[in-house]
């Protein structure tokens, strides 16, 4: 190059990109296996018609669930970069949705890890059964040592914080290792870990005195339900928050599949393997529950529950009288851990993939960090005595206007303002072997967003109409409407801060060369 020769950009580092399709299924699948799965599918199922909720469920499914998994796909593959980037590949006024989708991940990773964390302590816990005779008591209090009132404190609990910050340890070595040497290998050894210990929990759970009970419970199914638009509207509310699906997941590991893959066809797997290991979770908590309430001389109905009351309560009652109890234990907690674990390394790599492509980082620059940022924020509010009431906050609004009415706002921009849908179910259809037509676009722009209206409105009035679990209004108002507008105006902030010159939106030879691929192929 001569003096006088403008300077050029350095040539952003090559893409990584899964080896092998197998790895992207096992990472999509592991994404979306997560603790809802365990502890939220089953609860959900049963309350809203047993074995009839089957049906909605199903429906739910193929209608909203799988076509609005393919959306994120198309825009990942076709545009070949992090949520912010793909979108405004496809347009420049979509750029704000990938942000949103960002920020979003930013706050499920820095609350899902405590959890994680309190997993990590209760697989120990299981070999001694430390919670003793009252395992409600010995969480919420010696364990938690939880705070008598909502608020912002720091009194720190070491219990939390030591296995917390462990938990940042092992999923940042993750994240720095890359694609295929960190979240690829995690997710094909932690995976297949996960769903052999689960099986064996299942089988343990079949053979407890009870069982049979439970799994009546279960699986009864109540066909009035049927004629009932609330368990309709929770089978679709439940499909959009198990499939990974809106914010940016599945946009960011579609990127990263190489030019030539099948993409509807790799979706199918992911959706009912995730389907799959849900009805087997219902069965094997159920089948516990049964034992726990034959044990206790109740009704099953009396001991269902959900969430952190049945992992973390009503679990290690179980397991303190089960035959062979501590094994269970360490089986249904390492479960939580794996899941937990191949769910957050996804949720990271949304921002971190942000990152680099943003300011054109390497690798190991962006995850340490992007995953020290989140770890640091993670540490210093949740391992706290008012933690759970944080987290709780927080998941429920992140959940409703973060993950929820994001997916309504991308699904109307794409499909009603910029009218992609036919761009993108074309490219589908030329690499997938399940074609994508006019009743995936009908879905896309019809279904979905009706659905998706639907339970926004609903948890719009629910927490408008009465303070979120008659928490103080000004605790609320900081940690969960605040928190939910500030996503939206950060979002657009980020999308105003120029792009590197390194960065991929000014210089990608490899898109390049996709595009070109592309545009001789429509020539011929």
């Amino acid at each position: 190059m001569t003096a006088s020769s403008p300077a050029q950009p350095a040539s952003p580092a090559k893409r990584e990109t899964f080896s092998s399709r197998r790895l992207f299924i096992l990472s999509a699948i592991g994404s979306a296996v997560g603790l809802g799965n365990i502890w939220r599918f089953p609860y959900i199922a049963y309350d809203n018609g047993g074995g009839a909720f089957l049906i909605p469920y199903l429906v739910a499914l193929l209608t909203a669930g799988i076509p609005l998994l393919f959306l994120d796909y198309a825009v990942g593959h076709k545009f070949r970069g992090s949520a912010p980037l793909a979108y405004r590949r496809l347009h420049r006024a979509a750029e704000p949705l990938g942000w949103w989708q960002v920020l979003v991940c930013f706050v499920i990773a820095a609350y899902y890890a405590v959890i994680i964390a309190w997993s990590v302590m209760y697989t120990v816990f299981s070999f001694t059964e430390a919670w003793g005779d009252d395992a409600e008591g010995f969480f919420f209090g010696n364990f938690l040592s939880i705070a008598e009132a909502p608020g912002l404190g720091f009194e720190y609990v070491p219990s939390v914080f030591f296995p917390l910050l462990l938990t940042w340890a092992a999923v940042i070595l993750i994240m720095v290792a890359g694609i295929r040497k960190g979240i690829s290998r995690a997710n094909a050894i932690l995976l297949p870990l996960l769903m052999v210990m689960f099986l064996l929990l299942v089988v343990q759970s079949l053979f407890l005195p009870g069982a049979a009970e439970g799994l009546n419970a279960f699986f009864t199914p109540d066909w009035a339900a049927l004629a009932n638009p609330a368990v309709w509207a929770a089978a679709y509310g439940h499909i959009f928050f198990s499939l990974s699906v809106g914010y940016g997941i599945m946009v960011t590991y579609a990127s990263y599949l190489k030019r030539r893959t099948d993409l509807t066809g790799s979706g199918m797997v992911v959706a009912f393997s995730n389907s799959g290991f849900e009805i087997l979770a219902g069965i094997g908590v159920f089948a516990a529950l049964g034992f726990m309430a034959q044990a206790a001389g109740t009704a099953v109905d009396e001991v269902v529950t959900q969430g952190i009351g049945l992992a973390f309560v009503a679990f290690p009652t179980i397991v303190s009288q089960a035959p062979f109890g501590a094994f269970m234990g360490v089986l249904f907690f390492g479960s939580l851990v794996f899941a937990g674990i191949t769910s957050l390394i996804s949720v990271l790599e949304v921002m971190v993939a942000a990152v680099q492509d943003k300011l054109g980082w390497g690798r190991v620059q962006a995850s340490l960090v992007v995953s020290g940022l989140v770890a640091a924020v993670s540490l210093g509010l949740f391992p706290t005595a008012t933690g759970l009431y944080l987290l709780d906050t927080s998941d429920a609004f992140v959940n409703s206007f973060g993950i929820t009415l994001g997916a309504l706002v991308t699904v109307l921009v794409l499909a009603w303002f910029l009218r992609k849908l036919p761009l993108l179910s074309a490219h589908l259809n030329r690499i997938s072997t399940v074609k994508m037509r006019r009743t995936w676009m009908i879905l896309v722009a019809g279904v979905v967003p009706l659905a998706l209206i639907y339970m926004v409105s609903n948890e719009f009035i629910s927490k408008i109409t009465a303070t979120y679990e008659g928490y103080p209004e000004w605790f609320v108002g900081i940690f969960g409407w605040g928190m939910a507008g500030a996503l939206v105006v950060l979002a657009l902030a980020l999308t105003f801060i120029p792009w590197s010159h390194r960065s991929k939106a000014h210089h990608d030879p490899e898109y390049d060369a996709v595009v070109a691929e592309e545009e001789k192929e429509k020539a011929l």
